[in-house]
């Protein structure tokens, strides 16, 4: 049975998911309380097999980005396209409140798995799906049908076209952006269609696409072309019309700072021992100081490539919004990660030292989510969740015998 504690408690959720966006909305339920039972085909989800590995892991049942989107979770390895490994499923939709699936378009349909199938099991169902391009449900693509991943999404939704120095250069945002925002989507409709059901007792099919999701999050393309008829270009790490604002080189690396309002820039100033470029007609007021930015940007670091990112640290920091450049080294040093538990150390089968997974970002006071334990084993809990549906053991053997599930 689950020990879970948080916000969540109380909740089962299904989780038919693989690789990064659907599992990563499924550990955000987790991490604040959910029973996420993992369903996974007797192959495992192919994510596992995905690196880093610890040199010393022999095991190798799963690398670092597997373990960083399906801690809190239990596993179960059901063979869903044997007729009694989707009798299990069934079961188990009995007492579960959502499920989440991020299959092709139709595959689970094909299965009599869907959500019509299912609701009729569970009324009270919430279901979610997470497609590159979405289902039928919340407006049929002319896309739906085709796969994607992370990039395609940040190249349909608006990302790539407006990131990098210049138009030539397109550049996607570091990390699987278009996986876990629109896993933070899928989690939140989940948790909304859940509070419906809650209050009425019927559920709901919830669907999210990898692309809806970035473009929600650009606004800067939708405003400026819907007031403007204009397609914004990418500029660098700068917004249009704000300066100082971006990166600087230091003796070191390089920094970021955003000081483009009067009161801001005037500290700044003060503070590089440039007080005179506050009444320079070329950065007299925001306007003119985007219209100067490169100029402006060479003066500010004729004072920044004469010290390190540490030594502007500790000028700048507190005092304008500014930031150091970190590397990965850098972030699992600094205090703040330290003080906000954002590194916490789980177990690494097969390895003999404990590894850093991202943390929970969410504070809660009263009831705060935690990493409560690795991401599982493939089929760790097969033989736990079945007993708590009334299976004995023969019938489990049974049922590994005929191929419809698996345990270790």
């Amino acid at each position: 049975m689950s020990t879970a504690s948080g916000a969540l408690k109380g909740l089962r959720i299904l989780d038919l998911t693989h690789a990064l966006a659907g599992p990563f909305c499924s550990q955000v339920l987790a991490d604040h309380g959910a029973d996420v039972i993992k369903v996974e085909p007797l192959e495992g989800d192919f994510f596992r097999r995905m690196g880093p590995f610890r040199e010393d892991d022999q095991v190798r049942s799963y690398g670092g980005l597997f373990q960083a989107c399906n801690r809190n979770k239990r596993s179960i390895a059901i063979n869903l396209k044997h007729p009694e490994g989707q009798a299990v499923l069934r079961r188990l939709v009995q007492s579960a409140d959502a499920l989440v699936e991020n299959y092709r378009a139709g595959v689970l349909n094909k299965l009599g798995l869907g959500y019509e199938a299912l609701r009729e099991i569970r009324p009270s169902l919430v279901y979610t799906s997470v497609r590159g391009f979405g289902d039928v449900v919340g407006g049929a693509s002319p896309y739906m049908d085709w796969p994607a991943f992370d990039i395609v999404a940040q190249a349909m939704g608006g990302w790539m076209g407006i990131t990098g120095e210049d138009a030539q250069h397109p550049v996607k945002v570091g990390g699987g952006a278009g996986d876990t925002v629109s896993g933070l989507f899928a989690a939140f409709g989940t948790m909304a269609a859940l509070w419906h059901a809650r209050a009425t007792g019927q559920g709901q099919y919830v669907d999210v696409a990898m692309t809806d999701s970035i473009l929600a999050l650009s606004e800067l393309v939708v405003s400026q072309f819907s007031y403007r008829g204009v397609s914004p270009m990418p500029v660098g790490n700068g917004i249009p019309g704000l300066a100082p604002f971006g990166t600087i080189a230091v003796k070191d690396g390089v920094i970021a700072i955003a000081a483009p309002h009067g009161p801001q820039f005037k500290l700044l100033c003060e503070l590089i021992g440039m007080p005179e470029l506050v009444d320079d007609p070329r950065f007299v007021d925001e306007a003119h100081r985007w219209e100067n930015n490169q100029a402006l940007i060479a003066l500010i670091e004729r004072f920044t490539r004469q010290h390190t990112k540490q030594e502007l640290k500790a000028l700048l920091g507190g005092k304008i919004p500014f930031s150091p450049i970190y590397t990965a080294g850098e972030i699992f040093e600094d205090p703040h990660f330290a003080a906000r538990d954002m590194l916490p150390r789980v177990e690494q089968p097969g390895s003999a030292e404990p590894v850093a997974v991202p943390g929970v970002p969410v504070k809660l006071s009263a009831t705060p989510g935690q990493v409560r334990h690795r991401a599982p084993m493939l089929g760790e809990h097969t033989r736990e969740i079945l007993q708590s549906l009334g299976m004995d053991a023969t019938e489990t053997e049974r049922l590994i015998e005929a191929g419809a599930i698996t345990a270790p």
